[in-house]
């Protein structure tokens, strides 16, 4: 239990939960049923590719498979960024995919622009607000890859501001940060009430939903894909994996991605005089330049969202719910908090949860077919699937239509990760990787073990 005072009555779940009014459970699957298409999975994506699926096939009969709550998982514990890209950045495509970097910079951007007009088109409220994001710098050398990050960004026209001294303390006074890169064009999202909103227009345009139905098996037929239930079967001509960071129920997936844990606070929300003392007074979201990093952003009501730094990897890949929550991390977080914003060291935390991120080697997400052609999987967004998710969803759908797009067409989402080592050489690996990347935030020196990985084109990151 944590002693700090600032904990007492925070509540261990979600804030997001307390904005989205509460709704009954969709009913389980109780009788056997045949679909043209069946997905798996009630997050981001399994909602994106069912509302994607009925704008392209109105007469489709769709279902969507949960095993909990749609939402209940990883798409309602985030901190709700929602980027102009689906690469984990510009800099990341520029290193692991520099021959299509142009192509997934440009596909990124006209995703987030999708991803607004659908917002508006199906009447979703999500409190989506595209005021940009402040990436900080804490040390010299990260000021200079935030330089560098600069000059990837005009390599693709897209317009960004170094900052400083009084310019940085203009849009955010701290102790801890001495330089910032601020890019304009960057959203941010109630993830509760993006999907809360994303269930009700699949609910109202005939896609059947059944919560608290986990699929046990997955396996090809003559004329489909049969999907096992605790009380029933269903049976679909095509279907879609979209089940992020659990176990994936294709065994050669399983060492594709490995599940790592972030938490999160919240604060009360703040006065005026606590709002002016940060100086803070756009709606933009913040984040620093660390390997280990953190993110803050403000809710609607004027709270602080705190989160990041730990990543934590549990032997096994374990992921018992037990660990969503994490005493040591949420005190960890308070202390760097009170390091960062001072003025609010004595401020309350009113909630303090923990999340679930489907990490891969390359820390960018893949996609692509099986069973035949006939089941579409996306796996591994690595903490950006908040707006990469729609795009997934677009690219499995043309994918189970045997489409040649420009979606299909990339190596990013053919190329299957790297896959993790078994154990204990798993575990093993992830530390090391861990130490060498906390040695680098305190010195700047990049070790050999991780210069080796870059050429390899393997990463670790949330």
């Amino acid at each position: 239990m944590v002693c700090d005072t600032r904990f007492s009555g925070a509540v261990r779940a979600p804030f997001w939960l307390d904005t989205v009014p509460e709704t009954d459970a969709a009913p389980p699957l109780t009788d056997d049923i045949a679909c043209d298409l069946a997905i798996i999975g009630g997050g981001f994506t399994g909602l994106w590719t069912a509302l994607k699926a009925r704008e392209r096939s109105p007469d489709a009969t769709i279902a969507v498979l949960e095993a909990m709550r749609c939402g209940a998982a990883a798409s309602g514990r985030n901190g709700g960024f929602c980027a102009p890209s689906i690469s984990h950045g510009v800099s990341n495509a520029l290193a692991r995919w520099p021959r299509e970097a142009e192509i997934l910079v440009r596909l990124g951007r006209e995703n987030l622009d999708g991803l607004q007009e659908d917002l508006a088109r199906y009447g979703i409220d999500c409190d989506f607000e595209r005021e940009g994001k402040l990436n900080l710098a804490a040390t010299p050398w990260q000021a200079e890859g935030l330089k560098a990050m600069q000059a990837a960004y005009a390599r693709f026209g897209i317009g960004s501001s170094y900052l400083e001294g009084d310019t940085l303390d203009e849009k955010l006074r701290s102790p801890k940060y001495l330089a910032g890169l601020y890019e304009p064009d960057y959203a941010l999202v109630n993830p509760g009430k993006l999907v809360a909103g994303l269930r009700e227009a699949c609910l109202g345009r005939g896609i059947a939903l059944y919560e608290d139905t986990p699929v046990s098996s997955l396996d090809g037929t003559s004329s489909g894909v049969r999907l096992t239930t605790p009380q029933a079967v269903l049976s679909a001509r095509q279907a879609v994996m979209a089940t992020n960071a659990a176990v994936p129920l294709l065994k050669r997936f399983r060492m594709s991605i490995i599940p790592v844990f972030d938490y999160t606070l919240v604060t009360e929300p703040l006065s005026d005089e606590q709002s002016a003392a940060l100086g803070w007074r756009g709606r933009y979201g913040i984040a620093d330049s660390g390997n280990q990093f953190h993110y803050c952003r403000k809710t609607a009501d004027n709270r602080i969202l705190w989160g990041g730094f730990d990543a934590i990897y549990h032997y096994g890949s374990g992921r018992d719910r037990a660990f969503l929550h994490r005493p040591e991390s949420y005190a960890r977080l308070g202390a760097h908090f009170a390091e960062a914003f001072p003025a609010l060291s004595e401020i309350s935390f009113t909630h303090a949860w923990g999340g679930i991120i489907d990490t891969s080697a390359r820390t960018t997400f893949f996609a692509g077919t099986a069973l035949k052609g006939r089941l579409a999987y996306a796996l591994g967004f690595t903490g950006q699937g908040v707006s990469a998710s729609r795009f997934a969803a677009l690219a499995m759908l043309d994918m189970l239509e045997g489409r040649r797009t420009e979606r299909t067409g990339l190596r990013m989402l053919r190329r299957r990760a790297v896959p993790f080592p078994p154990e204990p050489l798993r575990s093993l690996a992830v530390r090391q990787v861990q130490r060498d990347l906390a040695q680098e935030d305190r010195t700047g020196a990049r070790s050999l073990l991780l210069r080796t990985l870059d050429r390899l084109g393997i990463g670790f990151a949330s």
